[in-house]
């Protein structure tokens, strides 16, 4: 589902954000990337989304290669990706139906269909009956769960998130693990970036551990045992 094989990434201003990071991640499985602020997690994703192009080294998502796609071919391929950003990015003025709808409409989808589509997305998320409501109006976990569903109501085979439990308390973030671990048992393939190392220990998922651009278990990555380059759970 996902691979990254020997993948540096250098911005314009001279910094390496990842330095010859090597992993896999099967189709099905959830797992979670962890480090501080400056990581790399976000570069990570951002990779996989193609917000960004590796400077070396091949990523591979849904079987493609993206170094191989032209620039008109990735809106297709995000369309396989559910994207869950750290600040939400809701059209604040808008009900909530409109933001969950929003992938849908970009693709034509017909209007039944999208109405069919939002309300199971809502009740998946626990917030049927919220349709009318305006975004601005939410809570800021509620405002999360919308950015969910709008992330899984095209039901992407591949979902990934930006530190979701950021700006929740313990309790709630809990209850959106869980939320995630539900659709990952759907079928979907899940990867959350996230600095918080407890809730992920307690999940019981797979962990891929960065630090200042290198994957812990990488030659050179500081205090981990050296472990294969490519990392996979199958």
């Amino acid at each position: 589902m996902i691979r990254f094989e020997r993948v540096n990434k250098r911005y314009p201003n001279g910094r390496d954000a990842l330095s010859d990071v090597s992993f896999e991640i099967a189709a099905g499985e959830m797992a979670f990337l962890t480090g501080r602020t400056g990581a790399g997690k976000s570069t990570v994703l951002g990779l996989i989304a193609l917000f960004e192009r590796p400077s070396r080294g091949q990523v591979w998502v849904n079987g493609q290669n993206t170094a191989k796609l032209s620039s008109r071919r990735i809106p297709r391929l995000r369309r396989g990706i559910g994207i869950v950003f750290q600040d939400h990015r809701l059209l604040r003025e808008r009900p909530v139906f409109d933001n969950v709808a929003l992938p849908l409409m970009v693709a034509n989808v017909s209007l039944r269909e999208v109405g069919k589509r939002v309300r199971a997305a809502l009740d998946q998320v626990g917030l049927l009956g919220h349709e009318r409501a305006l975004a601005h109006e939410l809570s800021v976990g509620e405002q999360q769960r919308v950015g969910i569903a709008r992330a899984i109501v095209s039901h992407p085979p591949l979902l990934i998130a930006d530190e979701p439990t950021g700006n929740l308390d313990a309790a709630l973030a809990g209850e959106m693990i869980g939320l995630f671990r539900r659709i990952q048992q759907t079928g979907a393939t899940v990867l959350i970036a996230t600095h918080d190392v407890a809730l992920v220990r307690a999940s019981g998922c797979r962990e891929l551990s960065l630090r200042d651009g290198l994957l812990a278990g990488a030659p050179g990555a500081e205090g981990a045992e050296p472990l294969p380059v490519i990392v996979a759970v199958r």
